[in-house]
């Protein structure tokens, strides 16, 4: 042979060995290939570097890495680090910014069984993968700097082999966590009981390790046996085994999705149902009354709920998310009966303004509603239901001292319709009361609008006293009545507030709101003078992207104007704001650094959602066009 044959043969046999030797180094199968089958709830992101990639067009994205954001967001990056960050790479002996360029291709979390029966001593399995790709080695240096600093510590740490693969594996004890730590990891309690001798709950341990370019994280050994299992060449059943999942994957995961999550319903409450609550201890007897676990799932329908799904895709053009509850018809009882809307049409009606801001419909009936909820409180709480009708009875009572045989189950339950629809403006002004309030409609549809209004006056009476109440006045032919609702008073001056319900009738609608101008505005719409929302440049377009009006729920939100609003009240009411916050985390949300809303306005446009039912379940989508600015 030649040289220059032999170089031929070798150049040859080298280009045919490069997609093995490719394959070698990318065959991290995908996330449903790893885990195991009994896995409960699961979120990955396949290709993370897609992902990062998306991110550089997402308006959100753009909108927080604004210039207009940097002032807020530096301050808070700093308070982060300063609290959290910074001491935790002290404390480990890392950077965590040599961490940021791992993650390359999926990035996933797990909740498996684990051997979690429902009520023994096992605890679920936590799982966290992510694949480095072409980054392994650097991820090896950042475990093998990360192992020597926890040992120089004087930390405990052990090795252990799982098919051929180590692990470091650290007990969770208050000596190994780091002192950054210390507040947000838990430690066990000992659990004391009257009559029964004190239990002290296991320490938990941190498991991680790495074969080829992925990272494998786990709360114990047992979590992440079967994943490794699974890489090292061994046949154990993964999710992707999984019946239900193999459903979800080919109806909801299609066309690679950016992230996607599933639940698996059918494990999880067909383990907390078969489980047999604790019996009552004699010597500690609890002042309320035992709920039985199994009465709840079969009362509330959760036990027909078999796996819930979520994705999201992301283009140049917009951005939708999917969530889709497994259901079958057959089996639907409790919550999924109650809220079944009806496939029907849910599109903006000609006299929704075009400036409303918020707008919502769904084609649901109130007799099913009223039917299941009645169901479901007497199936978990007899007392309940009977606590209920004992309200209803003592408003008939009240009633009937007026109007002889008044009932308010035939005068507003029987009444109601298969429409609800509300819709909301922009505040009138700046004020903090008036952004706190701002102008909102809520239409019922009724058979008998006239009843189920004296219906409506009747029970508020139980909540408020009337007396004071404005006489109902005639408007456009229609009566507009005052109903007096209960005041509010300030904690710190004590002075009281009056707030009234005004409500109204039209086209088979009874409207309700706390803004009297808003209710005029509807009932003025019967001349049809309206500039309606429903021509609102792109809100047919982007409807069909969430399969159109017709499925019997539909949604819609100017979200220019939402955040602007959003944006003024945290500026204008950032202590009341931040009072909800943890003590330790107020100063970290400078609201008084949010600039200008009109500075990042154009990061912001509308969004819709819609529903759809069928009889394996219900799907929501909601759906966001990028801004034609922030493109």
């Amino acid at each position: 042979m030649t040289a220059k044959l032999f170089r031929s043969v070798f150049a040859l046999t080298l280009i045919a060995a490069l997609p093995l030797v490719t394959a070698l180094h990318a065959a991290i199968p995908a996330a449903e290939s790893l885990l195991p089958t009994d896995t409960l709830v699961m979120l990955t992101v396949p290709d993370f570097a897609a992902l990062r990639a998306a991110g550089k067009q997402s308006p959100q994205m753009l909108f927080c890495n604004s210039d207009a954001m940097a002032p807020f967001r530096e301050k808070f990056i700093a308070k982060l680090t300063g609290q959290y960050l910074g001491p935790l790479e002290s404390d480990l002996g890392v950077k965590l910014a040599d961490f940021a360029a791992l993650p390359q291709g999926q990035l996933t979390f797990a909740v498996t069984k684990n051997g979690w029966d429902g009520g023994n001593d096992a605890t679920p399995g936590l799982l966290l993968l992510l694949d480095a790709r072409d980054k392994s080695s650097l991820l090896a240096t950042n475990l093998a700097k990360l192992r020597q600093k926890w040992t120089d510590s004087g930390k405990t740490i052990r090795t252990e082999t799982l098919h051929g693969v180590a692990f470091s594996v650290v007990p969770l004890t208050s000596n190994n966590i780091p002192n950054s730590l210390a507040g947000v990891v838990p430690q066990p309690q000992p659990v004391q009981e009257l009559g029964k001798p004190t239990t002290h709950p296991k320490a938990g341990e941190f498991v991680f390790g790495q074969y080829q370019s992925l990272l494998i994280v786990g709360s114990s050994l047992k979590a992440v046996e079967p994943v490794i299992a699974r890489l090292t060449g061994g046949s154990p059943a993964t999710l992707a085994d999984n019946s239900q999942f193999a459903a979800d994957q080919l109806s909801q995961f299609r066309d690679n999705p950016l992230y996607f999550g599933w639940f698996n319903g059918k494990a999880l409450f067909g383990t907390l149902a078969s489980h047999e609550p604790e019996a009552p201890n004699p010597q500690a007897p609890s002042p309320f009354p035992q709920m039985d676990p199994r009465a709840i799932l079969n009362a509330t329908g959760l036990n027909g709920l078999k796996s819930a799904s979520f994705a999201l895709r992301e283009d140049h053009e917009g951005a939708l998310a999917t969530v889709h509850f497994t259901a079958p018809e057959s089996e639907r009882a409790g919550l999924f009966k109650m809220f079944a809307f009806s496939p029907k049409e849910a599109g903006v009606p000609p006299f929704v303004p075009a400036e409303a801001i918020k707008f919502s419909r769904i084609r649901l009936s109130g007799h099913q509603v009223w039917d299941e909820l009645q169901k479901v409180v007497a199936a978990i709480s007899p007392q309940g239901l009977a606590s209920l009708n004992a309200v209803i009875d003592m408003a008939n009572t009240l009633a009937q001292t007026k109007t002889p045989g008044f009932d308010v189950r035939t005068a507003l339950i029987a009444n109601l319709g298969d429409d609800l629809i509300t819709y909301q403006k922009a505040p009138v002004d700046n004020t903090p009361t008036a952004q706190a309030n701002p102008p909102s409609l809520v239409l019922v549809a009724v058979a008998n609008a006239d009843q189920s209004i004296d219906a409506i006056k009747i029970l508020a009476s139980l909540a408020a006293p009337q007396e004071g109440a404005a006489a109902p006045r005639d408007f456009l032919g229609h009566k507009i009545y005052t109903i007096a609702l209960r005041p509010s008073v300030n904690p710190a001056t004590g002075a009281s507030t009056a707030h009234a319900l005004y409500v109204s009738s039209s086209g088979g609608y009874v409207a309700l709101s706390s803004d009297s101008a808003i209710l005029e505005e509807f009932l003025r719409s019967a001349d049809g003078n309206v500039k309606s929302l429903r021509d609102l440049p792109g809100l047919t377009e982007a409807a069909q992207h969430v399969g159109g009006t017709g499925g019997g729920l539909f949604g819609y939100e100017n979200q220019q104007e939402t955040v602007r609003n959003l944006f003024q009240v945290m500026k204008t009411s950032s202590t009341t704001t931040l009072n909800s916050l943890p003590p330790a985390y107020r100063d970290w949300l400078d609201f008084s650094l949010l600039p200008d809303f009109d500075t990042v306005s154009k990061y912001f446009g509308i969004s819709v959602y819609g529903g759809s039912l069928n009889s394996e379940g219900l799907t929501f989508k909601v759906y966001t066009p990028h801004p034609p600015l922030a493109r």
